[in-house]
């Protein structure tokens, strides 16, 4: 892909390419956010680590960026790629992390892209949960892996606490992902 100075981000999906632009300070705010909360609790229960934006290369025809996502130690260990793997660098997930977040971008094809497609890519996957935020509504939509795919399990707003029984005793105040 050409070199944009990171303005735009390249995906591919079912072997469609998507290009979208920088997102939002808001968006980047509660990406941020997601982030701080599940490092804190990675760090004080070491059973894995979150990532700002990597990629996650499922295929040569499904390659996507998330904005944050969390990974066990096992995941970490056995789901990296190595140099000579689908690119020619490394540092890349070749495996679904157990949870991935996307934060919702403005315009509706690029919001579809998450609420379908994406949710779709990462059922097929294995994700094991998935959360879509919206920092307009100030909700998160959690998916969770039941009966072999995502389905989801509730929607979380400001006055609401953020968990997961995948993540054991964490919890995050939405208000708190929107300040």
């Amino acid at each position: 892909m050409p070199d944009d100075g990171g303005w735009k981000r390249y995906e591919i999906v079912d072997g469609e390419l998507y290009v979208t632009r920088a997102p939002h300070i808001r968006h980047q705010g509660a990406g941020g956010n997601i982030h701080f909360e599940l490092e804190s609790w990675s760090r004080q229960t070491k059973l894995g680590k979150p990532y700002q934006t990597p990629g996650v290369i499922l295929t040569p025809t499904d390659a996507v960026i998330p904005d944050v996502v969390w990974a066990s130690n096992e995941r970490l260990e056995t789901g990296l790629d190595s140099a000579g793997h689908f690119l020619d660098s490394a540092g890349h997930f070749i495996v679904a992390p157990e949870l991935m977040i996307e934060i919702l971008s403005a315009g509706q094809e690029n919001q579809q892209r998450d609420k379908e497609l994406k949710l779709k890519l990462y059922s097929r996957y294995g994700v094991q949960e998935y959360w879509i935020v919206d920092w307009q509504q100030r909700s998160v939509a959690v998916h969770r892996h039941i009966e072999g795919e995502l389905q989801r399990v509730g929607t979380l707003s400001n006055r609401d606490t953020l968990s997961s029984p995948m993540l054991p005793g964490f919890a995050a105040l939405i208000e708190q992902i929107f300040q």
